[in-house]
């Protein structure tokens, strides 16, 4: 048979055999399609998928309670009977005993592009009705950029949702500059999938017209096609921004009549770029020691971007480092001295290159959505923080100007993410895991948190059940039908909640007696009557596959506050750009002053820590994989070296330690250390490798966190920080390692095995 649908990297069509995927196409309209649509065949059967309930032995025989097991202990299969009694009891429990703020709903949303089946909706609404739980803020992509630009310019969501689009760019910019590139692997990806990837295109009319790319960035790859590479030190964006800023200044190039009607502050921080308060002026001269490149260069391309249309972007990968607010902030604060913000063509852009959104038109009305309620347990803490949480509690802490107290956590119920991904210093995370009494995971697959879960509830994937999805900034809202039947004893997770809900005694407040066919025609039905626009039928719709959907087209970042910044103020106290912030400077925090600085970091080339570890290791996005997702698939397999991630290095550098292209190598720390193949490619900027994250953790020894990873999650590096006090995002893009030739028997890949599992003892009698 064959079927249609869609995932966060695209929609296909897809030739099913035997229960499974055998084939993917993607739809001719796409210019330039994903090759993580090459993981869809085999996933559905893959030996790694969980195939029925599951609980872990030692909680089990012993009860629920803090233990060093998880990760190490078999698992024993039970009924669905089974599993919805020992999971409501323990819920039961653990309100009963502690309270709702016990339970944390670790959700992250990227397991479906469906807005149905949407794990973190679906798990939120279940544990709403319960009666609440400690949530997250924010996200490990934007934990700093999420609190930082609220603060500058009043919104973070629409400098994604509302950017200048592609089009725009191509027809009018003459110069972009990126910091942190425009990495074309990650414009394949959306929140609600995505049907088409123009931004490859846009750039190559860009430069057939004339127009301009300089990239700062130690990868030369993070612009595809022409540009002016300028391979800067990992992690000083800010040192060089601050250095085109000067030049700016120094040259009467600043458009002071911009800075003085659309923004607060300037004047503030000008006293700082030029050094009047504390006798360092930000110069090129002081930036190319910092940066690794030369002054000249520096001055040269800041009388480049104040001569034509400049756009200035930031990537979201430059935010996930120690004191991330900066550059974001700061690559505003430069694209405002040049004064083209709101002008067509120019200006400023935060994200693109890191998702397919940032330069698509937005859709003209929101989407359907399934209702999660009120949380009725106000405590939260930000999404990077849970192991402190977790090994804190009672702990006060702050955050974006306040003062908050870490919860004590009992149960940690997680659907729909892999913290073994997106969380750093996985020895820390595993002992943090350690110290509750129970955890809950909903996955398809025996991931390294399905493997430390106490209690494994098995998910279907989105490709055996029925939903529809669509992205705001994509103009096609697409069904979704269900393409194979569940694999094995997995359920979706609505039957899940569904039958935990009326165990609980919510179960009608939970399903309000739909079935899931019912709730998508009553969430499109809902959807359709709130439209200024016809559509068709629900029946009509999931017949034809497909609605498009009303754009706006030839969007410019901000144009509406350039034409009137009285009507269109900003969101911020002052309705302007806030260069300086007196609520961020009343904060008082000593690593997040009130306007954009420059702020040394641990983890970089310059500081005393690359005495011991010299080369700066870069865990970005991969190009063969949406986060950890498919690991198991053709796509991400075929660039594994010898079974392990793919670790790229300058060839200087490979020389110099005796290495190899195809060289298996220990990459390691004073955190931890991990195995990766070696790819050699001058492409990579000499003193730093890149390691993208995503591979599934794999430890030596199970039983110790401090155990080598044999598969190469870069995540066994990093340091747990927070960006900085005001936001506490996460850090986990850079860190600093040393890399050894790895001699000795290759230990076997053992990530994508499920662990042992017994099946459950018949009853008595």
């Amino acid at each position: 048979m064959s079927g249609s649908g869609l995932t966060h990297w695209g929609a296909f069509h897809a030739q099913v055999a035997d229960g499974d995927i055998t084939a993917v196409q993607a739809p001719a309209g796409d210019v330039d399609p994903s090759p993580l649509l090459g993981n869809l065949p085999g996933s559905l059967r893959h030996r790694a998928r969980i195939a029925g309930p599951a609980v872990r032995r030692g909680w089990l025989d012993d009860g629920p309670g803090p233990t060093d097991r998880r990760g190490a202990d078999d698992f024993v299969a039970v009924s669905w009977a089974e599993l919805t009694d020992l999971l409501a009891d323990e819920l039961r429990r653990v309100v009963d005993t502690h309270g709702n703020e016990a339970i944390y709903g670790g959700s992250y949303g990227w397991a479906s592009a469906g807005r149905f089946h949407h794990a973190q909706s679906q798990v939120h609404r279940f544990l709403k009705l319960l009666g609440g739980y400690t949530s997250s803020r924010h996200s490990y992509s934007l934990g700093a950029t999420g609190v930082i630009m609220p603060r500058v310019v009043g919104t973070h969501d629409d400098l994604f949702k509302r950017s200048t689009s592609w089009d725009v760019i191509a027809e009018h910019t003459d110069l972009m500059v990126c910091f942190g590139g425009i990495a074309m692997k990650n414009t394949a990806v959306n929140h609600g999938g995505t049907t088409a990837h123009p931004a490859r295109d846009a750039l190559n009319r860009l430069r057939a017209r004339g127009g301009r790319i300089v990239s700062f960035s130690p990868l030369r790859d993070d612009v595809d096609g022409d540009c002016t590479w300028l391979p800067s030190v990992p992690g000083t964006d800010v040192a060089i921004m601050l250095a085109l800023g000067h030049v700016l200044a120094q040259e009467n190039l600043a458009d002071r009549d911009f800075l003085a009607t659309y923004c607060v502050g300037y004047p503030r921080f000008e006293r700082y770029l030029l050094g009047l308060d504390d006798g360092v002026p930000k110069s090129p001269e002081w930036a190319a020691p910092i940066c690794g490149l030369p002054a000249d260069t520096l001055r040269t391309l800041a009388r480049q971007m104040a001569a034509g249309r400049t756009i200035v972007t930031v990537s979201w990968s430059l935010q996930r480092t120690e004191h991330g607010e900066q550059a974001p902030w700061m690559g505003l604060t430069l694209a405002a001295m040049l004064g083209q913000i709101g002008l067509t063509g120019a200006g400023f852009g935060h994200g693109y290159g890191s998702m397919n959104e940032p330069g698509l038109p937005p859709i003209r009305c929101r989407l359907p959505v399934l209702p999660q309620g009120v949380n009725p347990v106000q405590t939260f803490i930000p999404v990077a923080a849970v192991s402190d949480m977790l090994l804190h509690p009672g702990e006060r802490f702050e955050f974006n100007g306040l003062t908050l107290t870490y919860p004590d956590i009992r149960c940690v119920y997680w659907a729909g993410g892999n913290p073994f991904h997106h969380h750093q210093n996985l020895p820390r995370l595993r002992r943090a895991l350690a110290r509750v009494d129970t955890v809950v995971v909903h996955d398809p697959y025996w991931t390294a948190m399905a493997k430390h879960a106490d209690i494994v509830v098995p998910s279907t994937t989105a490709y055996e059940r029925n939903d529809f999805s669509g992205s705001r900034n994509d103009p096609v809202f697409m069904a979704m039908p269900a393409l194979a039947t569940p694999f094995a004893n997995s359920r979706n997770d609505y039957e899940t909640f569904a039958a935990l809900a009326e165990s609980l005694g919510f179960g009608e407040q939970f399903t309000e007696g739909r079935t899931e066919r019912q709730w998508l025609a009553h969430l499109y039905d809902g959807w359709a009557r709130t439209l200024d626009f016809t559509v068709p039928t629900f029946e009509d719709f999931w017949s034809a596959g497909s609605l498009r959907l009303p754009v706006e087209e030839g969007l410019t970042l901000l144009a509406d506050f350039r034409a009137d910044p009285d009507t269109y103020r900003l969101g911020t106290p002052s309705g302007r750009i806030e260069i300086f912030s007196d609520t961020i400077a009343d904060f008082g925090y000593d690593d997040c002053a009130g306007h954009p600085t420059w702020f040394a970091p641990q983890e970089w080339l310059g500081g005393p820590r690359a005495q011991r570890y010299p080369l700066h290791l870069i865990a970005n996005q991969p190009a063969t994989r949406l986060h950890s997702q498919l690991d198991t698939g053709a796509t991400s397999q075929g660039s594994k070296i010898q079974g392990r991630e793919p670790i790229r290095m300058n060839p200087r550098d490979a020389a110099a330690r005796g290495l190899s292209h195809g060289d298996v190598v220990r990459v390691f720390n004073d955190r931890g250390s991990c195995l990766a193949g070696v790819v050699v490619d001058a492409a990579v900027r000499p003193e730093v490798v890149q390691l993208p994250t995503g591979a599934w953790y794999d430890p030596l020894d199970p039983a110790d966190p401090d155990s080598m990873c044999v598969h190469g999650n870069p995540n066994v590096l990093t340091t747990d920080i927070g960006t900085s006090t005001l936001a506490r995002g996460s850090t986990g893009a850079h860190v600093l390692v040393q890399v050894e030739k790895f001699s000795g028997t290759l230990p076997p890949v053992r990530a994508h095995e499920p662990p042992t599992l017994i099946a459950a003892s018949p009853p008595a009698g």
